[in-house]
């Protein structure tokens, strides 16, 4: 099966009346994607709206088919969101949580998918039995990315997965997502480490204030002033390398 290829055109979502995401528009093309910005940007805004956890206005495009707006159905499709926080089921065991990542998929299938996450996670075959509460906060992080991937999605959403982990941790979920993405599945990743989910994703975003305010190739951004700009909370008023990256991508499309 071939990778998700996510277009959103126009994105408004928010809480209420009040409107936290303006006009975004953005492509998660297969690979990896990180949205950047501030605290209080609209990320975590961004991915509840495409999970159908809050209403949303706008066009939202999976291969080029409108995506569902129910949770439900979205997972159905195969997008799958790690939130931040985590929401494992602490009283529950490793593997019980894994499974519930399958529950709704035969016994067998279920089993399989798991098998191919201890592959890919073989620090979790060794704790199965461990109370998910009782676990370090980045076993935990790995804990929720290994159940999401138990859903076998095809686009991965994960919401802060470095947040609050020691760096060696941090060093290691990135790597785990750079290499989900390497095997076929498309992610989508908020961040607040600016440096190092740059240095493993292929494009990025910077969200500010509920709109986008660069985009680029990873390496490019990186190299950008905005970055500095948008964590700093200024207004970027000079044009950066990573938007002109952005436009010659555009014109030469």
């Amino acid at each position: 099966m071939a990778p998700a290829h996510l277009k959103v055109r126009g994105l408004r979502a928010g809480y209420g009346p009040f409107l936290v995401l303006r006009d975004v528009t953005f492509e998660v093309k297969p690979g990896l994607t990180v949205i950047l910005g501030p605290n209080g940007a609209g990320k975590t805004t961004l991915l509840r709206a495409l999970n159908g956890l809050i209403p949303r206005g706008g066009e939202v495009l999976l291969d080029g088919e409108e995506l569902a707006e129910k949770t439900h159905e979205i997972v159905r499709n195969g997008v799958t969101l790690v939130p931040e926080g985590r929401q494992l089921f602490p009283q529950m065991t490793v593997m019980e949580n894994l499974e519930l990542g399958g529950w709704l998929v035969p016994k067998a299938e279920r089993a399989s998918r798991i098998e191919r996450v201890f592959a890919d996670f073989p620090k979790l075959r060794e704790r199965i039995t461990q109370l998910a509460g009782t676990m370090s906060g980045g076993e935990q992080q790995m804990v929720a990315v290994a159940r999401a991937m138990v859903c076998a999605p095809r686009l991965l959403m994960l919401d802060e997965p470095s947040l609050g982990l020691a760096p060696r941790m941090v060093d290691e979920l990135l790597a785990i997502a750079r290499r989900i993405a390497d095997a076929g599945t498309t992610v989508l990743m908020v961040e607040q480490n600016v440096k190092k989910a740059l240095a493993v994703a292929d494009r990025g975003y910077v969200l500010e204030r509920g709109a986008l305010v660069a985009s680029g190739p990873a390496k490019l951004l990186a190299r950008s002033t905005v970055i500095r700009e948008a964590y700093l909370g200024a207004a970027s008023s000079e044009t950066t390398t990573a938007a002109d990256a952005a436009r010659r991508e555009k014109a030469a499309a």
